[in-house]
């Protein structure tokens, strides 16, 4: 039997790559402006502030909306970029298709938690991908400093309103969400996480 070659990354086949290498590894793979991105599996800490965000948010959404971990969202008129928010508010019909990538008009929020590890520069690379596909909202959460950003109103390749708070004080979040979202039980990252 012989193997096939190994795929090797170029523009139109990012997205194959991406999926071969997250079946063999494991890891959490997205194509970001055309550069393949692999994120570890989150920890406790992050994992924590997935759920206590989703066990929020899930009980006030409106039937038609869902809060759904491991969906993608694709960048429009780019065939191998995507991400993959910790949790995204989208439709709830998305979970009756065969489909993995969610376009970016369809997500209401995409909530982002930041890895103990991550640079200032990815973190505000993946603010301006969100803003150039158009996602209406996005709430990126800073366990290692304890703080929050609200981003909204996408236009002209950026976030418009950006709304700064900190772990103890709610997020207000907006559209067709309009809750408010507490943040009194978020962890924050010690020195060995």
């Amino acid at each position: 039997m012989s193997v096939p070659p190994p795929l090797r990354p170029r523009p139109g086949n990012l997205r194959e790559v991406a999926e071969s290498i997250e079946q063999a590894t494991g890891l959490r793979v997205q194509v970001v402006g055309g550069s393949v991105v692999m994120s570890p599996t989150p920890r406790g800490k992050h994992a924590g502030v997935i759920y206590r965000l989703e066990q929020t948010i899930r009980p006030k959404l409106p039937p038609e909306l869902v809060a759904a971990e491991a969906v993608s969202v694709e960048m429009p008129d780019d065939a191998d970029d995507y991400v993959t928010p910790d949790l995204t508010v989208c439709p709830s019909g998305f979970l009756e298709s065969d489909d993995w990538l969610l376009e970016p008009r369809d997500v209401e929020l995409a909530v982002e938690v930041i890895s103990q590890s991550e640079k200032a520069r990815s973190i505000s690379q993946k603010a301006d991908w969100y803003a150039v596909a158009g996602v209406a909202s996005l709430l990126v959460v800073d366990p290692r400093h304890g703080t929050w950003a609200l981003h909204t109103r996408p236009e002209g390749g950026g976030y418009q309103d950006v709304l700064l708070g900190k772990f103890g004080e709610s997020i207000p979040l907006p559209g067709p969400l309009g809750i408010a979202v507490g943040t009194d039980g978020f962890p924050v990252y010690g020195t060995s996480d």
